[in-house]
């Protein structure tokens, strides 16, 4: 009792920092004299001559409010305050353009996201909403899925996997840029040629704001055909050295910063997984394995010019054992698997240069991707006669990104180019059936083996422009954007005209609290490297691949009662051309997942099409009176064809999408989270009985009836996460202790049945129908479809230290 009102005390008496600054957003120039208030309070301060501010305060929770004459005031929300790290925000103000003498309508921007080139379909997550989602793990990619129109992979064992379905588009539809430099893999144990994996790479001390867009890209960004996920970085504490180290159940990670001079701060972290020693303890089958480093350095060269050096990557190593309470059955399933060897970075540098009326960025940057898939039959490891999959591929890409931002009087404009050199190879090899033969040594059932080796380099190269104008006292605006994308590799890659991708979006402020949004847009994504790489007699049979293309008709309404509540309704749809479809099964690669492992590698044409509609709708509550959250819902049908030109369900077509969060903040540093997330039924191929009973031998998985493609449906999934935290602030440290639970309801989720044949009690063979040994052709074996609803429970006990 002593010793917790000691604590009590210390949490009342401590004080900590925040530091910032504040820059006009369109010239990024620094603004001296901005007033910093404290929402609800008396306390503030202004900004300095090199527009910097500073605060101290108790600890606690603030929203905090920037304002200056001729400019917008913009508000940042549950700042949490502790003894141990300087907080650090920074605000970009809009300026007012509309004189104050004239009569106008002022609509409350404090809380929207949305911007004029992208007026719709936009969201903003800061770093304590990622920190403090139950369940997430202090995972980005997880606390992504309580956004609308937002979901995970469909049929993963209970939620397992991290990958972002929106709107009905596939997980490689999706581009990630870390402070403008693009990161392709976000993911540890990434699917390739797609993506998603277990758990996030980057870490959330490192994270300012997390902003996503489901339509309306800016024309800078290629390659997105579903969403932009912007991820912008704080800079190191300018004024001490400090850190944090999390230790949880699962993994621990540790972040210092600092300044280097009086021009240069740094960020540097690295973190050690110990997931499979807690999912062994929970009698779990998966085995993740992994490390993960990120840092980054800023130096002002000058007061116009910035440089930043980046870099994040990973290490990763996947493998299943069999679970103490397991079936013969599954057991020989969790050993047929592949095992996976991964390793990824992306490092670069980034130039940002202020002009007159505006600012340039420049970047060049590197990223590669190694990933190793080794599966022997009947897990018989080394033995390469029992080999049936090796695949042992790299991805390379160095990039260079030019984009100068303008503004001439009430007109804005952006245009700019990117060069990328890209590599790839791949040594594959992957037995799709054995060869049987009878007594006599007659071929009864020939083989089938995927083997080749390949490496290829090419260009891609593309360019845009984006102009913004303001009208009718600022009450509508308008953007208007046109890009192209080539590359040195496919037939018709340097025909400009084949990616001509214009977009146009229009917002009308009605009222001060409504706002009218709407958006239509073309947008194109270059063929996946195992599809471009993938060779067959020694040909590049996929060479004639187009870039895929999606038309997107965006429209919606933005409600803001109050300054910190939002509320958006949208109806969108997506249409698809060029997507690839299997030559070997004739259906489109939208209707193979993203599964462990690797898409694509196969040869496909681009004759397939598709569709996803659907309606929106969001409510974010920010922080008040200690209380915040978000719900929103989301309802969507996704469809694409396959070589016999029918709309069939996608792998995604999950329709119905419901996420809340809800949090609040006790005192004495209490705080209570509550997640829930709902997922309708996932379609699913049932299994060709006659075909996996002769091939599963070989693949150790049934072979689906692609005449009956995604005509059954899982059961809905359903998951409810839990998290609870306790702060204590000392002097210059504090702690953080947390229990997180995911799925505290021990609810039972669907995946995917599985094809197997039976096995003896003691696991040493296969059942027979006639007593007999198996036969090669799997003839006399027992088949058997095993259900797959496991009621998996992940707790995470842990804390973060920060000093």
């Amino acid at each position: 009792m002593v010793a917790y009102l000691s604590f009590a005390s210390a949490f009342a008496q401590n004080t900590g920092t925040i530091l910032g600054s504040v820059t006009d957003k369109r010239t990024q120039e620094v603004l001296i004299g901005v007033t910093v208030q404290v929402e609800g309070t008396n306390q503030g301060t202004t900004t300095d001559t090199e527009g910097k501010f500073k605060l101290s305060l108790p600890v606690g929770s603030y929203n905090l409010k920037a304002t200056f004459v001729g400019y917008k005031a913009t508000s940042k929300f549950n700042v949490v305050l502790t003894s141990g790290n300087a907080q650090q925000i920074n605000f970009e103000l809009e300026e007012d353009a509309v004189q104050l003498a004239e009569t106008k309508i002022v609509f409350n921007r404090s809380i929207s996201v949305a911007s004029v080139e992208t007026p719709n379909s936009i969201q903003k997550l800061t770093t304590e909403e990622i920190k403090n989602n139950p369940g997430g793990n202090f995972d980005i990619s997880r606390v992504i899925q309580v956004l609308p129109g937002v979901g995970g992979t469909a049929g993963s064992v209970g939620g397992f996997r991290n990958d972002l379905i929106i709107r009905g588009g596939g997980p490689n539809e999706n581009v990630f840029y870390l402070d403008g430099v693009e990161i392709p893999v976000i993911n540890h144990f990434a699917t390739q040629g797609s993506s998603g994996g277990p758990t996030g790479i980057l870490n959330v001390s490192f994270i300012e704001d997390a902003t996503l867009s489901s339509s309306s890209f800016n024309a800078r960004y290629d390659n997105a055909l579903s969403s932009v996920l912007q991820f912008r970085q704080r800079e190191g504490n300018p004024e001490r050295v400090q850190g944090n180290i999390r230790v949880s159940s699962t993994e621990v990670a540790g972040t210092l910063e600092g300044p280097i001079s009086s021009k240069t701060t740094f960020l540097a972290s690295v973190r050690r997984s110990y997931l499979q020693f807690l999912f062994k303890a929970i009698d779990l089958p998966i085995r993740p394995n992994y490390w993960d480093f990120q840092y980054k350095v800023t130096h002002k060269i000058n007061k116009k010019t910035t440089l930043t050096a980046i870099g994040v990557g990973a290490i990763d190593e996947f493998t299943f054992a069999v679970p103490q309470e397991s079936s013969p059955e599954k057991e020989y399933i969790l050993r047929s698997n592949p095992n996976i060897n991964q390793w990824n970075y992306t490092t670069g540098f980034s130039l940002k240069r202020l002009l007159e009326n505006g600012f340039m960025n420049v970047s060049l940057s590197r990223n590669m991707f190694n990933n190793r898939l080794d599966r022997f039959e009947d897990n018989r490891q080394g033995d390469e006669r029992y080999r049936a999959l090796k695949s042992n591929s790299q991805e390379i890409e160095n990039k260079l990104r030019i984009d100068v931002n303008k503004f001439i009087g009430k007109w804005e404009y952006s245009y700019g180019a990117v060069l990328q050199y890209v590599k790839y190879n791949n040594d594959f090899f992957n037995v799709l059936r054995r060869e049987i033969t009878n007594s006599q040594g007659q071929i009864i059932q020939p083989g089938i083996t995927v083997t080749f080796n390949t490496a290829i380099d090419f260009f891609k190269y593309g360019a845009f422009a984006q102009v913004n104008r303001k009208l009718l006292n600022d009450r509508l605006n308008l953007s208007a954007g046109l890009r192209t994308d080539m590359n040195s590799f496919t037939t018709d890659g340097n025909n400009p005209l084949e990616t001509l991708s214009p977009r146009l979006s229009a917002s009308y402020q009605v009222s001060d609290k409504w706002r009218l949004n709407a958006s239509v847009g073309r947008y194109f994504k270059t063929p996946i490297y195992t599809v471009l790489g993938y060779r067959q007699d020694g040909n590049f049979v996929n060479k004639s691949n187009k870039y895929i293309r999606s038309d997107h008709v965006v429209a919606g309404l933005e409600f803001i009662p109050t300054p910190t509540t939002r509320i958006t309704l949208e109806g969108f749809s997506k249409m698809y051309d060029n997507y690839p479809v299997s030559v070997r099964d004739g259906i489109s690669l939208a209707n193979q997942g993203g599964n462990f492992g690797a898409i694509g590698n196969e040869a496909v044409t681009s004759t397939g099409k598709g569709r996803s509609r659907g309606i929106e709708f969001f409510v974010q509550q920010k922080l008040t009176k200690n209380f915040f959250g978000v719900l929103s819902y989301t309802y969507f049908r996704s469809e694409f064809t396959g070589k016999d030109g029918k709309y069939v369900a996608s792998a995604w077509d999950t329709r119905n999408l419901v996420s809340t969060q809800l949090g609040y903040k006790f005192k004495r540093g209490w705080e209570l989270g509550l997640k829930w997330l709902y997922q309708g039924g996932a379609p699913y191929t049932p299994f060709d009985l006659v075909t996996s009973q002769r091939t599963y031998l070989t693949s150790g998985v049934g072979t689906e009836d692609y005449t009956r493609l995604n005509s059954q449906r899982l059961k809905a999934f359903s998951r409810v996460d839990f998290r609870v935290d306790k702060k204590w602030n000392y002097k210059k440290m504090s702690i953080d202790l947390f229990f997180d639970f995911q799925n505290a309801l021990l609810t039972a989720n669907p995946a995917f049945p599985q094809y197997t044949f039976e096995r003896t009690s003691d696991n040493s063979g296969f059942k027979t129908s006639d007593g007999q040994a198996l036969k090669l052709d799997g003839s006399n074996a027992i088949p058997l479809i095993l259900a797959n609803e496991d009621a998996n429970f992940t707790p995470a006990l842990g804390l973060v230290i920060e000093f």
